[in-house]
């Protein structure tokens, strides 16, 4: 039944990557980009546009509302920030009205309340908002970005050319590291290249940006999330075998609670991105999320799945009339048998919940001393099952059953 003949190759993550020690789990944290865009009109929605307020807000409730206690921890900013020219010195400005204490002061304010600091530039003449962009001023702006204390990196592509991005990213990230501040490195290169018809060399990738974008930028809907889980499924030769510790494909930010996705979708966003070992980065207002697309963002077993050690990106392993089975192979491990998460996703619409069965040895669960099956969302503990045992599950229309297999060890006689 389950086309399961795929085989990890660890090795595969083994290759070098990224030597500032940093991303040894997908990074986590809270974006702007998605849910506020590049809203600069803070004199007739001061609430809701690109400020230092906002920023500061949003740090108090990453802290308070405990999304810092289960792993969030980065706050980065988008596009926007900036003024529309450079310094006579050729620094960076903030906009003095929007952030009139300047990028170090909100850096600080955001590292005092125990998280740390992202920002955004591009890779080219301009950012994609039409702000100065870093060419020409590499070193400069590494430098700046250092003695803001910044601790995150995203490096956009607009208004660049694709084939010079082997070199510039790959020189950038140099020149952050030269500064002897850990930062970790966010890159647009590949999809950029991907557009222009351009391979790109993603051994090179992996070893000068600690995560990368691949694909289109996310919207706030089903269709564009679903988009994206096809481009990761029909792909996932290329693409996973490029993820691991200190490197990870980034398939963009988290939608859970804004406008586009209802509960069950949400879930299956959240579970799949698991899968993926996915940058978990939220972009959605904290002030205003409503209790149960919280209480998703904070599953600490899936956000577990997410974090896993090994690092292993997760696979599809079945697609068929809208129903797939996608699966990661996680800690712990007994001998050469892997833990799994597995989620079961539900891609009809027509209205009525699909039950889905299969044995464990279908799955890929093969250990004969049996895997410790619990329900990831709904904390259901079905016990030690072994490669023969048919589980059942019923899944909602666009919905999500995820389970973990822990591998179980002999017992010792």
């Amino acid at each position: 039944m389950l086309s399961i003949a795929w085989i990890i190759l660890v090795s595969s993550s083994l290759c070098s990557s990224l030597d500032n020690g940093l991303a040894r789990t997908p990074p986590m944290g809270w974006l702007s980009w998605e849910r506020f865009r590049c809203n600069t009109d803070c004199v007739n929605d001061p609430d809701n546009c690109i400020s230092e307020q906002l920023f500061q807000t949003m740090t108090d409730i990453v802290v308070a509302d405990g999304y810092a206690s289960v792993g969030y921890e980065y706050i980065n900013i988008d596009d926007c920030w900036l003024e529309k020219h450079r310094a006579h010195d050729g620094k960076l400005v903030a906009d003095r009205k929007r952030f009139p204490n300047g990028m170090k002061a909100l850096s600080d304010y955001i590292h005092s309340r125990g998280l740390k600091f992202g920002i955004y530039e591009d890779y080219g003449n301009y950012t994609c908002a039409g702000y100065p962009g870093i060419i020409g001023y590499e070193e400069k702006d590494a430098d700046l970005f250092a003695e803001w204390n910044v601790d995150y990196v995203k490096l956009d592509g607009c208004y660049a050319l694709p084939y010079d991005m082997d070199r510039g990213y790959t020189n950038f990230g140099r020149l952050l590291n030269a500064t002897g501040k850990q930062m970790v490195y966010s890159c647009s290169w590949p999809v950029y290249q991907i557009y222009a018809g351009i391979q790109p060399n993603y051994s090179s990738i992996q070893s000068h940006c600690n995560l990368w974008r691949n694909y289109d930028d996310i919207q706030d809907s089903w269709a564009s999330v679903e988009n994206i889980i096809d481009y990761y499924g029909n792909n996932q030769d290329l693409i996973a075998p490029n993820a691991g510790p200190g490197h990870w494909n980034d398939p963009d930010m988290l939608i859970i609670g804004n406008f586009g996705l209802s509960y069950e979708q949400a879930k299956t966003q959240f579970a799949i991105w698991s899968i993926l070992a996915a940058p978990l980065l939220m972009s959605v207002d904290l002030r205003t999320i409503r209790p149960q697309f919280k209480h998703i963002l904070q599953n600490r077993k899936i956000i577990a799945v997410d974090q896993d050690p090994l690092g292993i990106q997760g696979r599809r392993i079945y697609k068929h009339k809208g129903i797939e089975i996608w699966s990661r192979p996680i800690g712990p491990l007994y001998q050469n048998f892997y833990s799994y998460a597995i989620a079961f996703v539900n891609r009809r619409t027509d209205g009525t919940p699909s039950d889905i069965s299969v044995t464990l040895k279908e799955l890929g669960l093969v250990n004969f001393s049996g895997y410790r099956v619990e329900d990831l969302y709904e904390n259901v503990d079905y016990g030690v099952l072994y490669p023969n045992t048919k589980i059942k599950v019923k899944v909602n229309p666009s919905g999500v059953v995820m389970l973990k297999g822990e591998v179980q060890f002999p017992v010792e006689l």
